[in-house]
This record gives C-alpha cells, structure tokens and sequence, in this order.
C-alpha cells in the first residue's frame, strides 16, 4: 500500500504539494474551505465584481488519486491528525500548510465561497459609495489596494497612513522611488512616519464618515476605511510533540529541509515557517516542491534530501491592471511593463486555472 500523506491546508503551497504527491502517496488534502482562494486577486476582486468569480477555484478537480476532506485540524501530532469532526486520520507524513490570517479584503475570513462572494459584493457596494478612503498600512497589500481603487475610481480620494518612514524599505531605492512616482501621479496621499492618534469610529469595512488625526497633526475625513496590515500564522492546532516547535509568534520552527525540527516526517512550508524571507504565495509554491521532492525520496527510500534557500529580496507589486513596479533577482528594479506582463489583467488566474483543472473566464 501506498503511504498516506495527509497535508493540512489546501492554499497556495499545500494545493501545490498535494498535486505533486498525488501519483506517489495517498494523499489526503484536509481544508475547511470548499473552494481554493487565489488571495493574489483578492484585492481586484474588490473593485470588479465581474473579477471576483475568478479567484475562487474549487478543490474537486486537484487531485486525481487522493481526495480533498472539507474539515478544520483541531489536533495534530506526529502520525495523527484529528479533525473538528471527530474523525482521525493516520499519516505516515504530515505537511504543515495553513497558512496565514489578514485582514479582509486582502484574505477572505469565510469559509464558504458564496457566503465569501456576497461579503465582497457589499464590501464593492460600500467602496463604491464612498467619496473619500483611508487605508491603514503602507505595506504591499496597502499600496496594491491603492492602485486598484484608483485605476477603477480615479476620482475618489485615497490616503494611506503608517507609522514606517517610508516604504518598502525592504527593497531597493529605485522600486521605492518609483512606485511613489507612481502614487504621486495617482494622486494617491501618503501619511508616513506618523500614526493615527485614535482609530476611526466606524469598523474596518464599514461605511459610515469620519474623522481623525494622525501624530504629526494631519487630519483626514473619510467614508470608509480597511487594515492593511496584520498577518497570523495559523498554527494553534499544534499538539505533542509538534507545539514544542511552534514559537510565541506562531510560526514553526524548520530546518533547510522544510522538516519541522526534531522530525523525520513531519514537513511545513509558507507562511507558517520561521524563515527569515517575505511570506508571498510564490515561495510558498517554492517550499511545495522541495517538500513534495523530500517526501518522495523519503518515500523511495533515499537520505539525499533537497535543501531550501530563500532568494534575494523580490517583489512584483501592480497599482492596477497597468500600473506597478518590480523588482527581481537578476533584473533589478523594473517598471510597470514588467508588472503588468506578469500580472496585469490576469492577476495569475490563468496559471491556477491549470493547477486546479478549470477555465478562468
């Protein structure tokens, strides 16, 4: 019999190490989600609703061997995995793969797919309705928001505030300076090096005017506002042996193998892991093949592992369908030709289309 591989959380890495293994093991992918979320979409799928069927690709066609178990992990160890059922799954190996927590719109925080749909709708129905916008986070997911309200409602008045004193200070000068340029002609206001004094009255998302203030006494009114910052790793079922491993920050501690430390088969990849790299879903696709590599040596018997090593600092940032910079190993800072040929219109739709065995229209 084939040895069970049971991978929990069915996001960009584990949907891509499920795949992998589906010809070698019997794989048992374990998402409460009825449908993948292509979270790279997210924030297009605010602004056009005709966009937003496109980000959701359900799990039924994944796997070809394996089966797809709409379930949360409540507990899971070494060899065993339970589920909020109550039913137990047996594994010779484990992936850890759940991914992430952030503030919607960004991710979604439902998990069914229509019910996530009509939160999108009304979160365009309200954007849409609001004169004025305040982001809070100047961090990608906040510049990105930016850019696609903008290249949708280039009259509305977007600010975005964070108490960094510049952004994008990860990346290079020239990525920085153009993306400002950028933002300037957007006419998109950054508040920076500054904080708000008091969060607005109204939540995250909700429409309704306010007004408030930031440290160095700017003032801002506006309709609506949303979070751009606030990432959790999700990794509270962790139990055993396994919660040993699990940090104060909630990421799991690996080795360059992607093995949890102090396993032999127990794996963990994404945004999860302790690596000292920016959490996207490419190097979550990178730690799947490495993952599902060791797996099948393992598997055929084999002490010769691959080794993960995270790359220089890269990132392919839109401001809309035709706008954005990049910045990439070889290649240096690029424009918003390069961002919108591997982005633009498609948002990657197409590639995870393919992955999971349906049409994007």
């Amino acid at each position: 019999m084939s040895p069970t591989v049971v991978v929990i959380g069915g996001g960009y890495g584990g949907s891509a190490a499920a795949k992998a293994l589906d010809g070698v093991a019997d794989v048992v992918l374990v998402d409460p989600k009825d449908a993948f979320f292509h979270a790279v979409g997210a924030l297009r799928a605010v602004v056009d609703p005709e966009f937003l069927p496109r980000v959701f690709f359900p799990y039924d066609k994944l796997l070809t061997n394996g089966r797809v178990v709409r379930d949360r992990a409540v507990r899971v160890e070494p060899g065993r995995v339970t589920l909020a059922s109550g039913e137990e799954l047996a594994a010779d190996y484990i992936v850890l793969a759940t991914g992430s927590g952030y503030p919607f719109p960004a991710k979604s925080d439902l998990d069914d797919s229509a019910a996530a749909q009509r939160k999108y709708r009304e979160a365009h129905a309200d954007l849409l309705a609001a004169d004025h916008v305040l982001l809070l986070g100047a961090g990608p997911v906040g510049l990105e928001f930016a850019g696609e309200i903008k290249a949708v409602w280039p009259e509305k008045k977007v600010v975005i505030v964070d108490p960094v004193a510049d952004i994008l200070s990860e990346y290079e000068p020239g990525l920085r300076e153009e993306i400002r340029r950028q933002l300037a002609e957007l006419d998109v206001q950054l508040a920076l090096g500054t904080p708000l004094k008091e969060n607005p009255a109204t939540a995250p998302g909700e429409r309704g005017t306010f007004h408030v203030s930031t440290t160095a006494d700017v003032d801002i009114t506006a309709d609506i506002w949303f979070r751009c910052f606030g990432v959790v790793p999700h990794t509270d079922y962790l139990a055993g042996a396994l919660a040993d491993v699990r940090q104060a920050n909630g990421e799991v501690a690996v080795t360059d193998t992607l093995q949890v430390k102090g396993q032999d088969t127990v794996f963990a990849l994404g945004d999860i892991t302790d690596i000292a790299e920016s959490k996207r879903a490419g190097t979550a696709s990178r730690h799947a093949q490495v993952v599902a590599d060791n797996i099948k040596a393992l598997i055929g018997g084999s002490a010769e592992l691959a080794t993960y090593r995270p790359g220089p600092a890269a990132i392919l940032l839109p401001l809309g369908p035709t706008g954005g910079a990049a910045q990439l190993p070889g290649q240096g800072v690029r424009g918003a030709d390069i961002a919108a040929q591997y982005k633009g219109a498609d948002l990657l739709t197409g590639r995870f289309g393919e992955l999971f065995g349906t049409r994007t229209t």
